[in-house]
């Protein structure tokens, strides 16, 4: 473990600290972020300089590049690591070079997809963040040293979305982060509510609110939900339009909105404040200084910082919407699973299957034609995609490959009101999975971790997978990493095969 982390040493102190974001994109010289970063690491209280990769979808400057330039200038990094075109090896190769750099503190997120690509040619997330913090757990466990955050999102307003992204957030945490960073987002109440799930459900993990100094250009990309994610609501966009007639063009209105929220943040119980849209120490030190100043009135501030759209929902406010019926696929399908029970039970059915799979799996033109019959049946249904890997009862009959992103773990951040971050009149897939676990009676059964799938069975019948044992899903997942022993020097060689 490296001999310092202020990360780390000031979450397990308890003592509320500061994190500020540095956008690593191509509009920005490195320049000007190592000069940032240098500053910075003289303002007391912050603790980290968190380096964006791919943010908004766009490309930018190596972040691992960024972060050991930043690091050199003082200020300990917090590298965003992404799952956008990664596939495992690609993953674990990232972090193992964050390792050998010494670099500790990683920020575990699928990604926003990727700016101006074609949804009908997907990029292949081969992880999701949850996954991506497992494969993080096994690192840890093979002795590398790592601090993992993970991104949660209290500012969605429809109940499934909402629901889902704290149970989202314990998987996270299941997985083995450390802490959590809210998105972006301005409205205490819901900072409040993810405050009190988190409480109520006994989970000590720390969280740091998302503080950004709003200008008029942001506040008017925010409020159409670009980046996905980030909302700004019609009443503040107002407000940040007549604050930037001011002479100094709204900079005091929008540090005060800062300082303010992060007085909330101190006042509710947050960890700690992660500051973005102005890395400038001498603004950040002034923002800290005010909330200091301010944080006996917090109370006062709650409501003023209160942005949400009319009817939106609350998760302690406003009971669950009654169930919707269950639809007769969903319906038909669990009666079918409580009659033949073979999928996690070894049966006699279960035995007499699994003879049959294992007999035609040694013919190939059976299987092959296995596969076409089992696609043949489940495209149509679920618009299958033959990934060999189906987890169809783990997801309430929704096919996960029917994510643009192929999440299999929950929603990404993007989801706005329900709708797809990629394609926006889209429903996002999960709403279905929580409306028919819902009806079911199952929302606790959400909470389970699914393994990402083993890209190798792609075209292959997942009837054969399952019953030998082949595929990835809960209870037959394999790990996500693949340690090498390190090589020999060559005198130990030499002496092990005189040994021989």
């Amino acid at each position: 473990m490296p001999s310092s982390n202020p990360v780390r040493e000031a979450l397990t102190r308890g003592e509320f600290c500061y994190m500020v974001e540095l956008v690593a994109s191509r509009l920005t010289r490195e320049a000007k972020l190592f000069q940032a970063a240098s500053d910075l690491s003289r303002v007391p209280g912050v603790v980290a300089a968190s380096v964006t990769s791919y943010a908004g979808g766009s490309m930018g400057h190596d972040p691992i590049r960024v972060g050991t330039a930043v690091r050199a200038r003082g200020m300990t990094p917090n590298i965003h690591v992404t799952c956008v075109g990664r596939d495992r090896a690609d993953l674990q190769h990232a972090l193992e070079d964050l390792n050998a750099l010494g670099i500790e503190n990683v920020f575990a997120i699928s990604g926003d997809y990727p700016a101006g690509r074609d949804t009908a040619d997907p990029v292949l997330y081969a992880l999701d963040s949850v996954q991506l913090i497992e494969m993080i757990s096994e690192l840890r466990a093979a002795g590398m040293s790592f601090f993992t955050s993970c991104a949660v999102s209290p500012f969605k307003y429809t109940e499934a979305d909402c629901a889902y992204q704290y149970l989202k957030l314990e998987k996270k945490i299941n997985a083995g982060a450390d802490y959590a960073i809210t998105q972006l987002g301005f409205d205490s109440r819901k900072f409040r509510e993810l405050k009190r799930y988190m409480d109520e459900r006994g989970l000590k993990t720390p969280i740091f609110g998302n503080v950004y100094v709003l200008p008029v250009k942001a506040a008017e990309k925010f409020s159409k939900a670009e980046p996905p994610g980030c909302w700004v609501s019609p009443e503040l966009l107002e407000r940040v339009r007549q604050e930037a007639k001011a002479n100094d063009k709204g900079m005091a209105a929008r540090l005060e909105r800062a300082a303010r929220m992060v007085a909330v943040l101190r006042g509710l119980g947050y960890a700690g404040a992660y500051i973005g849209g102005d890395h400038n120490a001498d603004r950040v030190r002034w923002i800290i200084k005010r909330s200091e100043a301010i944080a006996p009135h917090w109370q006062e501030f709650e409501e003023e910082i209160s942005y949400s759209p009319k009817g939106g929902f609350f998760f302690f406010e406003a009971p669950p919407h009654p169930p919707k019926p269950m639809g007769f696929v969903p319906k038909t399908l669990d009666a079918l699973a409580k009659l033949f029970p073979v999928k996690h039970e070894q049966t006699p059915l279960r035995r007499f299957l699994t003879q049959t799979m294992r007999w035609i799996d040694k013919r190939p033109a059976l299987a092959h034609t296995l596969e076409k019959l089992e696609l043949s049946i489940k495209k149509p249904m679920f618009g299958c995609k033959a990934c060999g890997n189906c987890v169809l009862g783990e997801m309430e009959y929704v096919c996960p490959m029917t994510c643009p992103k192929s999440m299999r773990n929950g929603p990404c951040g993007g989801t706005y009101n329900g709708m797809c971050e990629v394609i926006p009149d889209q429903p996002c897939i999960w709403v279905k999975v929580y409306e028919t676990a819902q009806a079911g009676n199952r929302i606790d059964e959400l909470r389970t971790y699914i393994p990402p799938r083993n890209r190798a069975l792609q075209g292959t019948s997942s009837f054969i997978n399952l019953f030998l044992e082949r595929d990835n899903r809960p209870g037959n997942a394999q790990p996500l990493i693949d340690i090498k022993p390190a090589p020999q020097p060559a005198a130990e060689a030499e002496k092990d095969l005189v040994k021989k």
